[in-house]
């Protein structure tokens, strides 16, 4: 049987691989600088998967091993994420707002206290990670991005969820947001965190439910500043009944990246919608919009409100807050993140 030796660092690293094997007489061969990405059993023997095939080893026909640095052409993957952004018969007309949630998802998992959570790993694709009721319709977004991911060598699918929210965001409207590749893919669900660690949209009452946000957000570390900021994704997408059990979208726009959530919320007389649902609000002119019991309880706390009232009068501030949040949220937890953006 072979034995591999090498250093892992959350979950892949650049080490020195020794294999060894027994058979056939026995050999060892070393193979510097290696980008180990995964580390996985297959037919009883250890491999390293990652980067190109190396080598078949000590004629065994193993043609597992990878162990070139493989970076990607980030030009090309941001090139084929605006691709496949725009598709008819999805939802609003875009998959761009669920790659934003794909994303935030992923990253929102971090926990500051314990360090485990986030990003890196790109748990999500395994269960219970992938089953998580908050995770609920977010396959969709992983399975058209399977293609992207197959088409670029040396992409981690951790860089590439991340990375396709940028591009989403950026191609509908909103601010740049420099990107630091190098996050890592985990091998299994051994790494998926616990359910639970994802805002919920109503804990029963007003101050529970502003506790409840406050309480999560703040185990990531972030700001009441930073909280309002995020939460301004709002302005993208729709809930759905199949997934989160709501339904509607939160402005008229949900394909564009601004300002109108906060403007909305301070603007719009909500009121409680009648029907068998959970509870959420509409609009009183119209009804053709929705907010959930916690986007309202941004403007029940008076912390958050002087937010929403600022990001509501000044777009681009919002834009400046948010993408400096964002990027933050979204490197949470990553080890080995390049020192410069691409």
């Amino acid at each position: 049987r072979p034995l591999l030796s090498c250093m892992l660092r959350s979950g892949f690293a650049r080490a020195s691989i020794v294999i060894t094997s027994n058979l056939r007489g026995g050999s060892s061969r070393l193979f510097s600088s290696a980008n180990v990405r995964n580390v996985f059993t297959q037919s009883g023997f250890r491999f390293v998967a990652g980067g190109t095939t190396a080598a078949a080893l000590f004629g065994l026909g193993i043609s597992a091993v990878q162990c070139a640095d493989v970076k990607p052409d980030w030009a090309k993957v941001k090139d084929d994420v605006r691709a496949v952004l725009d598709e008819d018969d999805y939802d609003d007309g875009s998959i761009g707002p669920v790659l934003v949630r794909l994303a935030w998802h992923c990253a929102g998992t971090y926990d500051a206290k314990s360090k485990t959570g986030g990003s890196d790993g790109a748990t999500m694709r395994f269960p219970p990670e992938a089953n998580h009721g908050a995770n609920a319709g977010l396959l969709e977004a992983r399975k058209r991005l399977e293609k992207i991911k197959a088409a670029n060598p040396g992409l981690s699918y951790a860089d590439l969820y991340i990375l396709a929210s940028y591009v989403a965001i950026e191609e509908m409207g909103g601010p740049k947001i420099p990107f630091r590749p190098g996050r890592t893919d985990a091998p299994s669900g051994e790494w998926c965190t616990p359910d639970g660690r994802l805002p919920g949209a109503d804990m029963g009452t007003k101050p529970g439910t502003i506790a409840h946000i406050k309480e999560i957000f703040y185990r990531m570390g972030l700001s009441d500043q930073e909280i309002v900021a995020l939460v301004g994704a709002h302005a993208l997408g729709r809930c759905h009944t199949d997934r989160s059990g709501y339904t509607g979208p939160w402005t008229r726009a949900p394909t564009t990246f601004s300002n109108e959530y906060f403007r909305l919320l301070i603007e719009t007389k909500w009121v409680k919608k009648q029907w068998k649902g959970p509870l959420q609000y509409e609009n009183v002119d119209g009804g053709d919009l929705m907010m959930l019991p916690a986007d309202l309880a941004l403007v029940e706390d008076q912390d958050f409100k002087l937010w929403v009232e600022t990001y509501a009068k000044d777009e681009k501030r919002f834009f400046t807050d948010f993408a400096k949040a964002y990027a933050k949220l979204t490197e949470l937890g990553c080890k080995n993140l390049a020192y410069r953006p691409i």
